[in-house]
């Protein structure tokens, strides 16, 4: 089966099935929001899962690897708030203080109070926490360049962009 796709026809995947059925009591517009935010799902969804799947046998969870990743990303003393951790990672303080113990235990993390202000803890990668994510990076990466090789670098680019823009007007700059 094939659906419209500008002047070419391509072929249908499960979300133009769906669409269909929307199509009937939807206008355009809505119905091609509704059909970009299910593929926008099933993707993600495709990713997380195929990351995981290939992380697992490292021994490594994919939300220990973001944290690792949030930690390393900062220059130079590879140092966060809680605060800032929940808000990078879109993260209860609940959860970010249960994840935080964790990797703690592990020996990638440290908690330290904020000696300017000591209501806050400060979260540091260590060289052990900083080895470790450096050795299944790796895996993440190259998930990622998978999944998404059928798009053109071009194609990803230009989506790229147009993500950004959404994204900036739900969240604003950075």
């Amino acid at each position: 089966m094939t659906a419209e796709g500008g002047d070419r026809r391509v072929e249908q995947d499960y979300v133009d099935q769906l669409i269909e059925v929307v199509a009937r009591t939807h206008d355009p517009a809505v119905t091609e929001a509704k059909a970009l935010a299910y593929r926008l799902r099933r993707l993600a969804h495709r990713l997380e899962t195929d990351i995981k799947r290939e992380l697992t046998p490292q021994g490594i969870d994919l939300w220990e690897l973001e944290l690792l990743g949030c930690l390393m990303r900062t220059e130079p003393h590879h140092r966060l708030s809680a605060g800032q951790l929940m808000a990078q990672l879109q993260l209860t303080s609940g959860a970010i203080t249960n994840r935080v113990a964790k990797l703690e235990q592990n020996g990638w993390v440290t908690r330290d109070l904020d000696p300017n202000d000591r209501r806050s803890v400060l979260v540091t990668l260590t060289a052990a926490g900083a080895r470790r994510a450096q050795e299944v990076f790796a895996t993440k990466t190259n998930t990622e360049y998978t999944l998404l090789s059928p798009l053109s670098p071009a194609a990803q680019h230009r989506i790229n962009n147009e993500l950004r823009t959404l994204l900036l007007s739900l969240e604003g700059p950075a």
